[in-house]
């Protein structure tokens, strides 16, 4: 099979193993309805019958999906022509599909599992539409995957590259920014607590109970199972329930913490984040290996976050916003798990600037949260109401306390929420609980818009939303003098550069 060297040439097919590794990924899915039909088979028949009758079920799926695929890999060809990439796919009726280079925003390498054990790669071609817009060849060796995407870039970018030296002297010239060992991503993976995973835990437990030797969620047949054999819980009654609840409790906050470290290790494992001549490369992945490139020059904002309890042991996470996408999302974790002395080098090299400590911060309009209270207020208060004619009347409490704490967090979030401009950049950060701070370059901005609803004329404050390729950028309730003071400084930026001299 010949490399993508062999520009504007005969069209060529992908790996001749990409075949088998398809027909592995489609019998996965087989695996679920062929054991149910072999015990249903074995449980109203015998070993006779399963072997008579299930075994050449087996077999023949087994063959039709490796024929599938080998058809499908048939039928697929793609060709490197001098100003696009052009696929052919389709058994039956076919397609065709030409991506020109200039739409290509980036490429990208992932190797999932089994494509890993046959040392084949698949090379997706990212020209933002996202879903199924998206070009992908699978599959690919890792050499020629890694020429195709240096070529591809190349010719994107209008350079001549048409040698393997090239790419390997690339690769020399990497500088390392930003890596995570073993301890690092475990200690990660702690504080990647799931309530989503408990949440669907708890869910399950409730719509499968059945499927249980007793009712999870009886407190007194937890007591019962908690007095064993001695005996000895069994006199302390409402004692036994808070154990027994505690019990509960605590499997959940193990599955929780459980899964978190889980998935945290298979997505970020030997994580990397290297300077390349064309942007920043990161690599990471335990069974799932991907490499992804962002060009520096599409690096349209940055944002540095932590969360309520990482933030007191001085943990914080870097993403940059890109034209390219990033499993679906426009934001490219770049230091998912750093110290802001780490950060700091990585912002520098995408020609940002983390706020100076002399930042001159302004609140946001004290109205807006006020208002937010008031709002939440009165849908406590309705319910609050409405739980006082039930019979258990203290529940009732429960939205009145809520009122304390809507208080309590717009006041914070209120104290702390705030924007701030320079010459260059735009910053805004939010969120007391898990503070977050958004760098927005003033020249890259796209548009500015002044929002104002009903409630927000008559109270005299605006919402603020900054156009940006790729993301958002948004500042919520601020006065309206404040709003239309930053979209003058914003359009000033973009009216006085020349847009013709930039990469």
């Amino acid at each position: 099979m010949s490399g993508p060297e062999s520009v504007g040439g005969a069209p060529q097919r992908t790996d001749p193993r990409s075949f088998a590794v398809k027909a592995l990924a489609m019998l996965t899915q087989l695996v679920v309805p062929l054991g149910f039909a072999g015990y249903t088979i074995l449980d109203d028949g015998d070993l006779g019958d399963l072997i008579v009758y299930f075994l050449p079920i087996v077999l023949a799926a087994i063959g039709a999906n490796f024929f599938f695929a080998w058809l499908g890999w048939r039928r697929f060809t793609y060709q490197v022509n001098p100003a696009d990439i052009r696929v052919e796919s389709g058994i039956v009726s076919r397609q065709a599909r030409s991506v020109p280079y200039e739409r290509i925003q980036d490429v990208s390498i992932e190797q999932k599992l089994v494509p890993r054990l046959f040392g084949l790669v698949q090379v997706k071609f990212e020209t933002g539409a996202g879903g199924k817009d998206e070009l992908t060849l699978a599959y690919l060796t890792e050499a020629e995957g890694e020429r195709l995407r240096e070529l591809v870039r190349a010719r994107r970018d209008g350079e001549s590259l048409s040698t393997k030296d090239a790419v390997v002297e690339r690769a020399e010239q990497d500088e390392l920014l930003f890596t995570m060992g073993p301890r690092r991503v475990v200690t990660f993976g702690l504080f990647e607590f799931s309530l989503v995973v408990v949440a669907g835990f708890a869910g399950f437990a409730q719509q499968f109970d059945f499927l249980l030797p007793f009712d999870l969620w009886d407190f007194e047949e937890w007591q019962a199972r908690l007095a064993g054999p001695g005996q000895w819980l069994a006199g302390l009654g409402f004692a036994a329930q808070i154990a027994g609840g505690a019990i509960a409790a605590l499997i959940l906050l193990a599955v929780g913490f459980g899964t978190g470290l889980i998935r945290t290790v298979l997505r970020e494992w030997d994580f990397r984040l290297e300077r390349t001549d064309k942007g920043l490369r990161r690599r990471r992945g335990l069974l799932t290996r991907t490499d992804v490139v962002m060009p520096v020059h599409r690096v349209q904002a940055l944002r540095v976050g932590t969360g309520l309890v990482r933030r007191f042991f001085g943990w914080h996470k870097l993403s940059v916003v890109s034209l390219a996408q990033d499993s679906g999302n426009a934001s490219h974790d770049a230091a998912p798990f750093a110290q802001m002395e780490e950060i700091a080098p990585i912002v520098a090299t995408t020609g940002f600037a983390l706020p100076p400590v002399e930042t001159d911060w302004k609140r946001g309009d004290s109205r807006y949260r006020i208002d937010r209270v008031i709002a939440a207020g009165l849908i406590l208060a309705v319910m609050a109401i409405g739980l006082s004619l039930s019979p258990r009347s203290e529940v009732a409490l429960v939205p009145m306390i809520g009122m304390i704490a809507v208080g309590l967090v717009e006041l914070y979030n209120w104290r702390f929420a705030a924007n701030a401009c320079d010459a260059r950049q735009i910053y805004v950060r939010r969120s007391w609980l898990s503070p977050k701070t958004s760098i927005a370059n003033r020249v890259k901005l796209q548009s500015v818009e002044i929002a104002q609803g009903p409630l927000a004329r008559r109270r005299g404050y605006a919402h603020l939303h900054l156009g940006l390729a790729g993301g958002n950028f948004r500042i919520h309730g601020i006065p309206l003098e404040r709003a239309r003071e930053l979209r003058g400084a914003v359009l000033a930026s973009i009216a006085r550069t020349d847009f013709s001299e930039l990469v």
